[in-house]
């Protein structure tokens, strides 16, 4: 019989090592860590443990960079172990994804006041055909105004009408 120590841990399937361990640990608490950076309406939307949505409801109202907070995210990973880690990432990366949707229009939405100020007549066409209860009318007084308000430097009021205006029609 050999004295050899590793021996044993080579026989044993279920011998995990202490840095993977860490690596898990570490790897809950930033899981944690994105649950307090979550808005409260996309935070109701992510199934867990009560205790947990306690701890991550005191997390925003400690200090970020204390002490506290550090002990306070240490707890929460030790939650997160009860908890199915990968259906709150899933939960997660939703919420990022429909932020990500919302930026997405955000921005054609821009590019769409741009084309419109630029005196861009397809432009028009394009939005009364996606949006057939367009106030044409009142869409063309707008885009008149921003533009004399751009001639003659004045704050961008009826420029913020505008764009109001198209993310009105757009449901935003």
């Amino acid at each position: 019989m050999t004295d050899n120590k590793f021996e044993t841990y080579e026989e044993d399937d279920d011998w995990i090592s202490k840095s993977s361990l860490k690596r898990d640990a570490d790897a809950l608490q930033k899981l944690g860590a994105k649950l307090i950076d979550l808005k409260p309406n996309q935070l109701a939307g992510v199934e867990m443990d009560e205790t947990l949505r306690d701890a991550i409801e005191e997390a925003k109202r400690l200090k970020p960079r204390s002490g506290a907070m550090k002990r306070h995210f240490q707890y929460i990973g030790r939650l997160m172990r009860f908890e199915d880690p990968d259906a709150i990432e899933l939960a997660i990366n939703g919420c990022d994804m429909e932020h990500e949707e919302y930026n997405k229009v955000f921005h054609r939405l821009e590019r769409w006041r741009d084309r419109l100020l630029a005196n861009d007549e397809g432009m028009l066409d394009v939005i009364l055909s996606e949006y057939p209860q367009t106030d044409m009318q009142y869409l063309r007084q707008l885009i008149r105004n921003t533009q004399k308000e751009i001639a003659t430097a004045k704050p961008p009021l009826t420029a913020k009408k505008l764009f109001k205006y198209l993310r009105e029609l757009e449901g935003c």
